[in-house]
């Protein structure tokens, strides 16, 4: 680190990401990966367009061959700035040409190919034109866990982005909420979030009262009362990478049972978190808090996964969910969040980011879990 600040990745970075990802492509049987503009790009090669437009942007990984970014001629030298761009070889092609061609002359024509998720309908058409032989499968079901695993590199960067998330929680927690909008709070938020250093923010929930018992609930014109619950569920993107945390405030004391159901949603994350260790399967740790909650009386009011990895987007697998038995590794991450939601009362949900290590987990978000009560 530099001042404080994660160091930025090299080309060798990108090389030996693209190489881990053509070893696992041929080790699932394909014959390699067609990557468009979107996270896995960024995470491959450090490239992101400035606009994703109808022209062919495609990264082709296969075992065997140098990695090659098939690019518009007008986009090559913004392409050629990328961090990743010394570990790969530019294939530009121009307006007038057939991309597919230019595309197609770097595959094998009979070859099964995972590509991106967010690849273009037209795009993946045009190469099944070009070589009829060809195959694809998505990524996401072909490799999911091909960014699961982070490096120290990245578990850094996502640390720092916790630590962020935290202090905005530390700063807006000691502003007023009674009286406000639950819009208001959550410009507050944003605000926050791009204050720590933040360069973008996803997602301010702030969900007040019943609208707590809605995990998703998108802050409205609702006034914040007296003896709200307020679920408040944020995060973004700091140095590329994600941060995502929620805490439950109350808006002056809080009567008998909504400190127990706190406190339940509180036992439940921290259960949650002492289930994380290697070896042991992504559903164990959704098992572990949602069995606090059922034996409490409350099972049918935890209605979502107990949590998703986190990367270079702030949601992608590994989820912790019943019926995912893949293992946890060191250096995956992901969120634990039970939470409980009470229709038209209230809802409560604790969210950390954790990573795995060699012997168990860390936390990444370090901000008080038990209930905070506000003004």
């Amino acid at each position: 680190m530099t001042g404080g600040t994660p160091a930025p990745f090299t080309a060798d970075d990108y090389r030996t990401r693209m190489e881990r990802a053509a070893r696992a492509a041929a080790d699932t049987g394909l014959a390699g990966l067609l990557v468009a503009p979107g996270p896995d790009l960024v995470w491959l090669t450090g490239y992101a367009p400035t606009a994703v437009t109808e022209r062919l942007t495609l990264l082709v990984l296969a075992p065997g061959q140098d990695p090659a970014l098939v690019v518009p001629a007008l986009e090559a030298p913004d392409a050629a700035r990328a961090p990743g761009a010394p570990a790969l070889t530019l294939r530009d092609w121009t307006d007038g040409k057939d991309p597919y061609a230019a595309t197609a002359a770097l595959l094998d024509g009979a070859g099964r190919f995972g590509i991106s998720d967010n690849a273009w309908a037209m795009h993946l058409l045009g190469l099944q034109r070009t070589l009829p032989g060809s195959s694809y499968a998505s990524l996401t079901d072909a490799l999911p866990m091909l960014r699961a695993v982070k490096d120290p590199a990245e578990l850094e960067l996502l640390a720092a982005a916790g630590a962020a998330a935290d202090a905005a929680f530390e700063d807006v927690r000691a502003l007023p909420f009674r009286g406000r909008r639950e819009s208001e709070v959550a410009a507050d938020l944003d605000g926050l979030l791009r204050a720590h250093g933040h360069s973008v923010v996803d997602f301010t929930i702030v969900a007040s009262g019943p609208n707590g018992a809605n995990p998703h609930h998108e802050a409205g014109d609702r006034v914040i009362e007296d003896g709200d619950m307020v679920v408040l569920d944020f995060g973004g993107l700091l140095g590329g990478y994600g941060s995502d945390t929620s805490r439950t405030v109350h808006v002056g004391e809080p009567t008998d049972e909504e400190r127990r159901v706190h406190d339940l949603v509180r036992e439940a994350q921290e259960a949650g978190f002492r289930a994380v260790r290697p070896g042991a399967a992504c559903q164990d740790v959704d098992r572990a808090a949602r069995a606090v909650i059922e034996r409490a009386g409350y099972g049918e009011y935890f209605i979502h996964r107990t949590g998703h990895g986190i990367g270079v987007t702030t949601h992608e697998p590994p989820y912790m969910i019943e019926g995912e038995t893949r293992p946890l590794v060191p250096g995956m991450c992901f969120s634990v969040e039970p939470g409980v939601y009470l229709p038209g009362r209230f809802g409560v949900r604790i969210e950390d980011i954790v990573t795995v290590t060699e012997d168990g987990g860390r936390r990444l978000n370090d901000t008080a879990r038990e209930l905070v009560v506000v003004d």
